[in-house]
């Protein structure tokens, strides 16, 4: 037989997949324990809107048919919400698919991608896969450096990517960096704006990436989700707001049917939930308050986040993993991000949140790290 991977471009070959957070049931399985608790994938810990549930059942019974390839409704939900034309809205299965369609779209075998070295793994791996050459830039004090990431563009550079909030430290840059950012930028790059997190920023100097769309001559995506703040991470939903021109090219190469029904009416019915949206951003406030409270009380340093997780510093990150695992409590290592003295671990709800402050004391025996 063939050896497959002869088959399989070199660029393929070294790609290293994603790893995702592990699940409870794998983890109670493995380690024969139950009632553990998952504060390692940014999740809502209050679960979906009620609202969206209700959606959900009541378009059960039409799963027979195909969803709407258009997301006409959503579409214009968002168009309103954002004050911007239908034109300029893309709704796609999660803000990856997003990712992937301007890779598809924009870069060709050999050209590079500017992105910081520890910032949202996706945008390395999509790169990859598309032959593309991902350019690095360290973080400096664990925030974009943006003038850095400016000089790190060239002639071959075609996308930009930026988190703000970044995943996995939670910081910002302020407008007046994201600006003079924008204003070094080349025509021929375009820039992806990751604001995932945006909804849980209360700064008030956060920019507005949005507008920034169709200003000047460079091209800005901006990337936004149903799968932090709404909750709907396992229905997969995520939309970009671009020029309308850009929208339209990324369309063409987009799956058909690819946003399902279910994951349409639930992100429509999640956003008319506005007291979903209360709860859950007290929720975040009030427990990331108890969170860094207690790293304080502990001796423990942490990142300060503008998001709904923290960067923990803990020396031994595999092992402080490992060991809160058998505590029943499941936290994101961070070796793949280069972090490899942290975890992170996501603002859950306050007694999951003392469970983890609690079993993290308990591995570090109350010592600073």
């Amino acid at each position: 037989m063939t050896d497959i991977r002869s088959l399989v471009p070199e660029w393929v070959r070294t790609l290293t997949p994603y790893s995702p957070g592990m699940p409870i049931e794998e983890l109670e399985r493995e380690l024969g324990i139950r009632g553990s608790i998952k504060l390692a994938s940014n999740e809502n810990p209050l679960g979906p809107s009620p609202r969206a549930l209700a959606a959900v059942a009541a378009a059960l019974p039409d799963l027979h048919r195909y969803p709407d390839g258009a997301c006409f409704h959503l579409t214009r939900r968002l168009a309103a919400r954002h004050r911007v034309a239908a034109e300029e809205i893309l709704v796609g299965n999660g803000s990856n698919e997003l990712l992937e369609l301007v890779v598809r779209s924009f870069l060709r075998p050999g050209d590079e991608a500017v992105m910081a070295d520890q910032a949202f793994v996706i945008y390395r791996l999509v790169v990859q896969a598309a032959a593309g050459v991902p350019r690095v830039v360290p973080l400096r004090d664990f925030t974009h450096d943006l003038e850095a990431m400016a000089r790190a563009v060239s002639a071959r550079t075609r996308i930009v990517f930026l988190g703000n909030p970044n995943n996995p430290t939670g910081t910002i840059f302020r407008r007046a960096a994201w600006e003079a950012f924008l204003a070094t930028m080349p025509g021929h790059v375009i820039v992806v704006a990751d604001d995932a997190y945006a909804e849980y920023v209360e700064d008030r100097d956060y920019p507005d990436t949005i507008a920034a769309r169709g200003d000047g001559s460079v091209p800005v995506v901006t990337l936004r989700t149903f799968s932090k703040l709404y909750g709907l991470a396992g229905l997969r939903v995520g939309y970009a707001v671009a020029p309308a021109p850009l929208i339209e090219v990324l369309g063409r190469v987009r799956q058909p049917f690819s946003v399902n029904a279910l994951a349409q009416v639930a992100a429509c019915a999640a956003l008319d939930d506005e007291e979903h949206v209360r709860r859950t951003l007290a929720t975040n406030r009030e427990g990331m308050a108890y969170l860094t409270e207690a790293f304080g009380r502990l001796g423990i340093e942490y990142v300060p986040s503008a998001a709904n997780f923290v960067l923990v510093r803990v020396g031994e990150g595999a092992r402080v993993y490992e060991g809160l695992l058998r505590r029943g409590v499941i936290v994101r290592p961070m070796d793949v991000y280069g972090f490899p003295a942290h975890v992170r671990v996501t603002v859950g709800l306050p007694g999951e949140n003392a469970r983890f402050v609690e079993a993290l004391a308990g591995v570090l025996g109350g010592g600073k790290r």
